[in-house]
C-alpha cells in the first residue's frame, strides 16, 4: 500500500538514461560505460510570474512547454556531453594491441553528435514541415477539390500525420534512436508503476506498459487534431496559400495550448470505460516513440525517480538544495 500521495511527475529520454522532474529538482541518471550510474541533478525554480502563468487554462500549456524543453535541453546536454566523455576514453586505447575485437558497448562520438542533429532537425519538423510542408501539399494536390475549407483542413491533417509516422519510423531504426526508445518506455514504466502503489523494482516496473497517457508524443497526436477543429472556424478563412500559411503559424500558440488541455482531460477520464478511448491515439503514436527496455534500462530509470524522490522530500523538509556535481554509484 502506498504510504504517501502519488503526486503527479514527467520526464524524458536522455543518452543512455532518463530524466524525471519532481516539484523542487530534476534529476537525470545516466549509465557510464563502466556500468556506473551517474546523476545530474538541478533543484527547479521559477521566476512568480511563470507560475502564475502555469496556472492558467490554455497558457499553462505554452509556458510548460518552453520551460520544459529549456530544461529538458540542459539534461540531455549532460548525458551527451558522459558519453563524448567515454567515447574519447575509449578511443585513447585504440592505438593499443588488440587480441580480439568484441562487441563494441556504447556509441560512438559520431552517434552522440547525430542526437544532437536529430533535435535540430525535430525543431525543423515541427515548426517548419508541420506547418508549411502539409498545407503546400494538401493545396498542389487538393485545391480544387473541395468547396469548402474544412475539407483541406482534414486532407492537411492526414498529410501531417501521414509525415510524422514515416518519420519516426526511420528515425526509430537508427541503434541509438532505437535505444532512447526504449529509455523512453522505461521512463513510463516507472511512473506508471508509482501511480499505482507499486514497490519500484525491476520486477514489479517491468509487468507495466510502455505506454503512458500522459506522454509527449501523445501531445503531439492532439495538436494535429485540434488544429484541424481550430483551422476550420469560420473567422479563419483564407484565399491564397500564404494567408493559408501565415494563419497556422498566428494560431500555433492557441493549437498548443489547447492541445495541453485535451492532454490533461484524456489523462484525467482514462479510468472512465466509456471516455478512455480518447487517448487511443497518443498511445497509437507511442507504439513507435517507445521500445520495450530491458531490465538494465529499468534499473537506471528507478534509480532516477528514486534519487528525485529522496531530494523532493528533503526540499520539502526544508533542506537547501543547490545545483550538484554529477554523482556516481
Amino acid at each position: 500500500m502506498p504510504q504517501e500521495p502519488r503526486n503527479i511527475y514527467g520526464g524524458q529520454a536522455v543518452i543512455e538514461g532518463v530524466m524525471f522532474a519532481g516539484k523542487h529538482v530534476n534529476v537525470t541518471a545516466v549509465r557510464r560505460k563502466n556500468d556506473e550510474i551517474e546523476f545530474y541533478e538541478v533543484p527547479r525554480s521559477s521566476k512568480r510570474w511563470v507560475t502564475g502563468l502555469k496556472k492558467i487554462p490554455l497558457v499553462r500549456g505554452v509556458v510548460g512547454i518552453v520551460e520544459s524543453s529549456a530544461k529538458g535541453s540542459q539534461h540531455l546536454n549532460f548525458s551527451m556531453e558522459a558519453y563524448a566523455e567515454d567515447e574519447t576514453a575509449e578511443e585513447g586505447k585504440a592505438d593499443e594491441p588488440k587480441k580480439a575485437e568484441p562487441e563494441k558497448k556504447g556509441f560512438s562520438l559520431g552517434m552522440i553528435v547525430s542526437v544532437a542533429v536529430a533535435g535540430v532537425l525535430s525543431f525543423i519538423f515541427g515548426k517548419l514541415i508541420f506547418t508549411a510542408v502539409p498545407a503546400a501539399i494538401e493545396d498542389l494536390l487538393f485545391a480544387k477539390a473541395f468547396s469548402s475549407q474544412v475539407g483541406h483542413n482534414l486532407l492537411e491533417g492526414l498529410i501531417k500525420i501521414i509525415l510524422l509516422l514515416v518519420y519516426l519510423y526511420f528515425i526509430s531504426l537508427t541503434p541509438i534512436i532505437k535505444r532512447l526508445f526504449q529509455y523512453h518506455g522505461a521512463e513510463h514504466k516507472v511512473i506508471s508503476a508509482y501511480e499505482a502503489g507499486e514497490k519500484l523494482t525491476v520486477e514489479n516496473v517491468q509487468k507495466y506498459s510502455r505506454l503512458h497517457y500522459r506522454c509527449g508524443s501523445s501531445f503531439i497526436v492532439f495538436t494535429v487534431i485540434v488544429g484541424v477543429v481550430v483551422y476550420s472556424m469560420p473567422i479563419f478563412e483564407w484565399e491564397t496559400i500564404w494567408e493559408r500559411i501565415y494563419l497556422r503559424i498566428l494560431l500555433l500558440p492557441a493549437v498548443l495550448g489547447l492541445s495541453y488541455e485535451v492532454l490533461r482531460l484524456t489523462n484525467s477520464v482514462r479510468e472512465v470505460p466509456v471516455l478512455r478511448f480518447l487517448g487511443y491515439p497518443g498511445l497509437w503514436l507511442q507504439l513507435l516513440t517507445t521500445k520495450e527496455p530491458n531490465d538494465e534500462q529499468v534499473k537506471v530509470s528507478i534509480a532516477s525517480f528514486n534519487r528525485m524522490l529522496e531530494l523532493d522530500r528533503q526540499a520539502a523538509a526544508g533542506v537547501n538544495l543547490s545545483a550538484n556535481a554529477p554523482k556516481a554509484i
